[in-house]
């Protein structure tokens, strides 16, 4: 199981950060020989990519990157948006409960902070990278393990299937003020307004 989830974990890693490109077609020879790992492990990670939505079964022959068509696409910034509504609504709740140590809240408006710089700087990859920790740091400010779970699944799913998008970004004056609204509710315990600014957030990087 040990070899089975380093396996997983470096191939999502290799298809998120665009190794491998929605279409490629991977095979569990190729993939062990790249990885110096036997077929099995190998077998069951393929198995796992396909149920995370990151690869499809290509009829025997391998599996191949997957990517959302646009109705999907759409689909699941819906949901997204739900979630994150929902992450930053708890989010909120429980800084207002006092559960929040200052530090994390330290460490998510330096996040927000970095991907600013970095947008402005033009230095679009690392934007992109500081812009979705800041999201997961709000997902674990909530302490919700499931949606922190499906999230993580959702995002991976939205990179490989928008990444000739995402750079250079199309709106970062609205994405870093919406970063900062986000994180002056959630600073105040505003959960109501926090979710709406989650929520819209989301929905105008869809559209």
């Amino acid at each position: 199981m040990q070899q089975t989830d380093a396996a997983h974990a470096r191939l999502r890693e290799m298809i998120v950060a665009g190794a491998y490109a929605p279409g490629d077609r991977l095979t569990e020879t190729e993939v062990a020989g790249t990885l110096a790992m036997s077929r099995t492990p190998v077998r069951e990670a393929l198995r796992s990519l396909i149920a995370d939505g990151l690869v499809t079964s290509a009829d025997g022959r391998g599996v191949v990157v997957a990517a959302l068509d646009p109705a999907a696409l759409r689909d699941t910034y819906r949901v997204r948006a739900a979630l994150e509504a929902l992450t930053a609504e708890l989010a909120a709740e429980r800084q207002a409960a006092g559960l929040i140590a200052p530090a994390e809240l330290t460490a998510l408006a330096a996040d927000a902070a970095l991907t600013e710089e970095a947008t402005s700087e033009g230095r679009f990859a690392e934007a992109v990278a500081y812009n979705r920790r800041f999201h997961q740091r709000v997902t674990a400010l909530a302490a919700n393990a499931p949606a922190q779970a499906a999230l993580d699944r959702l995002w991976d799913q939205i990179v490989v299937s928008t990444r000739a998008s995402l750079d250079p970004p199309h709106r970062p004056a609205q994405v870093n003020g919406q970063h900062r609204e986000l994180l002056a509710a959630i600073t105040e315990g505003r959960a109501a307004d926090a979710a709406g600014i989650a929520r819209r957030h989301v929905l105008d990087t869809c559209g």
